[in-house]
């Protein structure tokens, strides 16, 4: 059964950063394309950023680009998010996704996802 399972979310002060993992099992990571979606209270879920099976490709969100960087470690079959300069509206669910062939920001391409991990910027 495959499985994603995000950690490192919590609270943090504007301008901090966070590093968030997602863990897969039950299918070998290194074939899928892997990304990190947000939603916030009342919001739709919004696409952050995407890496290519080898990680060598990526892409960011608009709201996020300059600030966050996505990467993966396949020989731990784990992704990462490092969260830079955090503000107060990029508190969120933040979700892992995976996905075969490209890696691109539309979540209905998205075949498995996890539970999701809690990021709150605030003072």
């Amino acid at each position: 059964q495959s499985q994603l399972v995000e950690s490192g979310g919590g609270l943090v002060d504007p301008g901090g950063s966070l590093r968030l993992s997602c863990v897969s099992s039950g299918f070998n990571l290194e074939y899928y394309s892997v990304a990190w979606f947000r939603q916030a209270p009342g919001q739709e879920r919004e696409f952050v950023a995407a890496i290519s099976t080898s990680g060598k490709d990526t892409e960011s969100g608009d709201s996020v680009k300059g600030r966050f960087t996505i990467s993966r470690d396949n020989a731990k079959a784990t992704l990462y998010l490092q969260m830079n300069n955090l503000k107060p509206e990029d508190s969120a669910i933040y979700y892992c996704a995976s996905r075969p062939g490209y890696y691109g920001p539309d979540e209905i391409d998205y075949d498995d996802w996890g539970q999701g991990t809690q990021v709150i910027v605030s003072s």
